[in-house]
């Protein structure tokens, strides 16, 4: 061999040597690892924030585990909350068909359609939650909403009666009702019922804004405006008061207040109390 060939095929050799050593140096890549679910103390302290923080969590937290039915109902509830009621309908019954014996996933079903004003099709899934759980009130209280939305009072009242047997004075259950009985046009009736359950130790924003509604729609308007000017910040008291002039104002320029038109009453309170 020459000794131009040996030169060359000795730094062949040393190419192919120091290729080998780079190689070796070089690190392999990391592994790109899955997102994980969040841990339970993180979980739990999004119960405390507001609905839309709610439904970016909660809907981040079903991605990465599209079995989680925790996840699934907590979406579910948040976009409820944020108007969103088809979507949290989609979403609670997306759950059932990973677990469908979940009770919280039949009850956030029957919430959302209600929500929708369409709550013939959450009637299945409240009676399916209140044979799978016959000793929680909740399923009744929901039940009982549905059906005065359906036309159906009679299994309203019996749905709450039993309600109320199982949770006595429970506040959730009496308001229920009592929005039901002014939707007929009997404030009174209400008022008794919203009575009951504002005096509750779990009597809630909502318990209390009801009570001046229906005190409020009997001209009792100095105890409606001490109960708005407790709960509420001064320009959403004096809205809220505004509408109840309105409506008082209206049913007195009339021998009698039509019974639909008492119970859209009823339901645009919601939209103006504020809370």
């Amino acid at each position: 061999m020459s000794r131009t060939a040996a030169a060359a095929a000795t730094m062949t050799l040393a190419l192919v040597s120091l290729s080998g050593v780079a190689m070796a140096q070089t690190p392999a890549p990391a592994a790109v690892q899955a997102p994980q679910p969040a841990a339970a103390a993180t979980r739990a302290s999004y119960d405390r924030a507001d609905a839309l923080s709610r439904s970016v969590f909660w809907s981040q937290e079903q991605q990465i585990n599209p079995m989680d039915p925790v996840a699934g109902v907590k979406t579910a509830q948040a976009l409820r909350e944020l108007g969103q009621f088809d979507q949290a309908a989609e979403t609670a019954q997306g759950v059932l068909t990973v677990q469908p014996a979940n009770v919280e996933a039949m009850l956030e079903v029957g919430r959302a359609h209600i929500a929708r004003g369409q709550a013939f099709y959450g009637i299945a899934a409240l009676e399916q939650a209140r044979a799978a759980a016959p000793r929680d009130w909740r399923p009744l209280s929901l039940l009982g909403v549905a059906y005065q939305q359906v036309r159906r009072p009679d299994d309203a009242k019996a749905a709450w009666t039993e309600a109320l047997r199982l949770s006595p004075d429970n506040p959730d259950v009496l308001t229920n009702a009592a929005i039901a009985r002014m939707g007929e046009g009997d404030a009174p009736s209400a008022e008794i019922l919203l009575r009951r359950a504002a005096a509750q130790p779990g009597a809630t924003l909502k318990v209390r804004q009801n009570l001046a509604l229906s005190l409020g729609l009997q001209g009792k308007t100095a105890e409606a405006e001490q109960i708005l000017r407790r709960d509420l910040p001064p320009e959403v008291a004096d809205r809220n008061l505004r509408w109840l002039a309105e409506r008082t104002a209206a049913a007195s320029a009339a021998a009698a207040v039509p019974v639909a038109e008492t119970a859209g009453s009823a339901r645009t309170w919601s939209s103006v109390q504020g809370g």
